[in-house]
């Protein structure tokens, strides 16, 4: 009986805590302030991956690409796959505070996180990945000043 009260205890604390981590989630940066001259798009994964995270990764890289094709050849939008497992990751993963699979726009001090839209709509509906990662490219290249 004491390990059945001590298992529902237990789950209770981690109900508990993944429920206030998703309430108190940070609200997405605002894309006004100190942007760089350059848009970085990362996209963080592990070694073994499934169709949804590779349709993330191509899916990301196709919008990019039809978006910003001049900016991409100039190297003023880029995109990079980061293979989470490799040791030449670690820098550039300390760097935009990542330790697992993510989709992040950065720019200067700007980091947009768009992992859960990401793998929401990569794979069964890529025109809206587009639609997010021009919202969240676009106001990076012509920052308010």
């Amino acid at each position: 009986m004491k390990k059945i009260i001590l298992i529902s205890v237990a789950m209770a604390a981690v109900i508990a805590i993944l429920a206030f981590r998703t309430v108190n989630k940070p609200v997405q940066e605002e894309t006004t302030v100190k942007a760089g001259d350059k848009v970085e798009v990362f996209y963080f994964h592990l070694t073994r991956r499934c169709v949804t995270c590779m349709a993330v990764e191509n899916e990301t890289r196709k919008s990019l690409e039809e978006l910003y094709p001049d900016l991409m050849k100039k190297g003023t939008v880029a995109f990079a796959s980061i293979n989470l497992e490799e040791e030449s990751s670690e820098a550039v993963a300390k760097r935009c505070k990542v330790t697992g699979q993510a989709l992040l726009v950065v720019s200067g001090d700007v980091r947009i996180d768009l992992t859960d839209k990401g793998f929401m709509y990569a794979a069964n509906s890529p025109e809206k990945l587009k639609e997010e990662i021009k919202k969240a490219v676009g106001p990076l290249l012509n920052p308010v000043k």
